[in-house]
């Protein structure tokens, strides 16, 4: 069984957001990066654990520079068995998924994971582009994924339920929380990771889908205003007229 995890990378939760060029480009300098938690914590550990339960390979696929070889080498360190990376700057969603679609044409997968959404830019676009792209199924936002025999069994949390559907391979995924559970990786696998495959390849032209407008970030929060627990009409007045929510 063959098992692709497409990986990205994303600022650290608490990296401090800025943007230069008149607003049109992100400024990475002094960011450090760390792979999409949805990609690290449930699509790719839940494909090691397919392989663990089914046999097969994981193949971790990332588009980026050579700056992301770390965060390829902890993909691989976690359990993947070897990397692809395509030797580009990301972009926008669809010249990612054609980078993955190419490569998968080339090199049939039966289930192409990815994270539900990245935790900078929440598009949650990938995935269905290259379900489109290699005319196969599509189950996004799984929180819970099954094989037997042939037939994979997925769970999808919806409003008020859940939702489970049953798919054959091949297919896309997109990976929610619930769909596996975080692994840390030791220093033993750590040290045999730099020993794994990682082939580079250069990209498939692609035409530019996107063009970026203006990047601005949100207004800063006000402080927090206390009120009198008997004092309701003020409350109520601000609630109306300043914070219109009422």
């Amino acid at each position: 069984m063959n098992l692709l995890v497409c990986i990205s990378k994303t600022p650290e939760t608490t990296a401090k957001i800025n943007f230069t060029d008149g607003g049109k480009a992100f400024d990475s300098d002094g960011v450090n990066y760390i792979m999409n938690p949805y990609d690290e914590w449930y699509a790719l550990v839940r494909a090691i654990e397919l392989k663990e339960e089914n046999g097969g390979e994981v193949t971790v696929f990332h588009v980026g520079e050579a700056s992301s070889d770390i965060i390829i080498r902890k993909a691989l360190s976690i359990g993947g068995d070897k990397a692809v990376r395509v030797n580009a700057n990301p972009k926008d969603s669809f010249f990612v998924a054609k980078q993955i679609a190419e490569f998968c044409k080339a090199n049939p997968q039966d289930v192409i994971f990815f994270g539900k959404e990245t935790i900078d830019y929440n598009g949650a676009e990938v995935g269905s582009i290259v379900s489109e792209m290699l005319d196969i199924p599509f189950v996004s936002f799984a929180s819970k994924l099954e094989k037997s025999g042939d037939v994979f069994t997925a769970e999808r949390d919806i409003e008020g339920g859940v939702q489970r559907v049953q798919v054959n391979a091949p297919f896309a995924i997109s990976s929610a929380k619930g769909l596996a559970e975080q692994r840390i990786p030791n220093m033993k696998s750590i040290m045999m990771s730099k020993r794994k495959p990682v082939d580079v390849v250069e990209p498939v032209d692609t035409d530019t889908k996107v063009e970026i407008v203006h990047y601005e970030t949100p207004p800063e929060k006000s402080g927090v205003k206390l009120f009198e627990m008997d004092d309701m009409s003020t409350l109520v007045k601000i609630l109306r007229d300043e914070e219109k929510v009422i």
